[in-house]
C-alpha cells in the first residue's frame, strides 16, 4: 500500500513533485478533504476567549508543543527546542502562556501567547502553537492571519516525534500556505509554528486530510 501511495502522489502533477523531505507549495494545487475553521466556538475581540487547556477538534488537537520539547523565549517571542519524546505528546503550556480564539474581521482565528502572558498586546501573536493530527498526513495547509513581514519557523514531527524537516519562512505576511510529504510518505503527526513577527501572527483554516486525487 505504501508503494502504491507513493507512485500516486509522484504521478499526480507538480505539487507532489517534492525531492527534500518537506516542500512548500502552492496551496491551489493541495485538493484536502479536511478543514478545521474555528467557527463555532465562541472566539471574541482581542485579545480574545483564553483556551487553557488543548483544544480537541475532529482531525487535530491544538497545544503549544509536544513532550520532551523545551519551551523558551526570544525577547517577547516563544521558542520551542529539543526533540519530543516517543510517542508524540501535545502539551497545552504554560498558564496564560497557551491560545485564545479571536473574532477578527468576521472570521474566528487560533492565536498563540508568548511569555508575556494573557492578555498582553505585547503576548498577542508571539507564542508557539503546535497541531497534532489524529492520523498521519501526506500533505496540509492553514492560513496565516497578521504577519508584517517577518519570519515563522514550522517544524514537522513524525508519530515517534522524530523531526522530519523544519522550514523557515521569511516575509510572511497574510493569506494560505501549503507543504507537502517529500518521497510519497504519509508520516507528518505534528507540526510547531513558532514566529519572530513584528505584531506576531495567527492560524485558521487548517487543511489536511487524504488529497481528492488518491481517493
Amino acid at each position: 500500500m505504501r508503494a502504491r501511495l507513493a507512485a500516486l502522489l509522484l504521478a499526480a502533477g507538480p505539487a507532489w513533485a517534492c525531492e527534500a523531505p518537506v516542500c512548500q507549495v502552492d496551496p491551489q494545487s493541495l485538493a484536502l478533504t479536511q478543514l478545521i475553521d474555528f467557527e463555532g466556538l465562541g472566539g471574541v475581540m482581542g485579545p480574545g476567549k483564553p483556551v487553557p487547556d488543548v483544544l480537541a477538534l475532529p482531525g487535530a488537537r491544538f497545544g503549544k508543543h509536544f513532550a520532551g520539547q523545551r519551551l523558551g523565549q526570544a525577547g517577547n517571542f516563544d521558542t520551542v527546542t529539543g526533540a519530543a519524546t516517543a510517542p508524540l505528546t501535545l502539551l497545552a503550556g504554560p498558564k496564560r502562556q497557551t491560545k485564545s480564539l479571536v473574532y477578527v474581521s468576521g472570521n474566528t482565528i487560533l492565536n498563540g501567547f508568548g511569555a508575556d502572558l494573557f492578555p498582553s498586546r505585547t503576548a498577542q501573536g508571539e507564542g508557539a502553537l503546535a497541531i497534532q493530527f489524529d492520523t498521519p498526513q501526506p500533505a496540509l495547509a492553514f492560513d496565516i492571519r497578521g504577519g508584517e513581514a517577518g519570519t515563522a519557523t514550522l517544524h514537522f514531527l513524525a508519530p515517534t516525534g522524530a523531526t522530519i524537516a523544519r522550514l523557515t519562512l521569511g516575509g510572511i505576511g497574510e493569506g494560505p500556505v501549503a507543504f507537502v510529504r517529500g518521497g510519497g510518505q504519509s508520516d507528518i503527526s505534528g507540526l510547531v509554528i513558532t514566529n519572530e513577527d513584528p505584531q506576531g501572527i495567527a492560524i485558521d483554516n487548517v487543511r489536511f486530510g487524504q488529497p481528492l486525487e488518491l481517493g
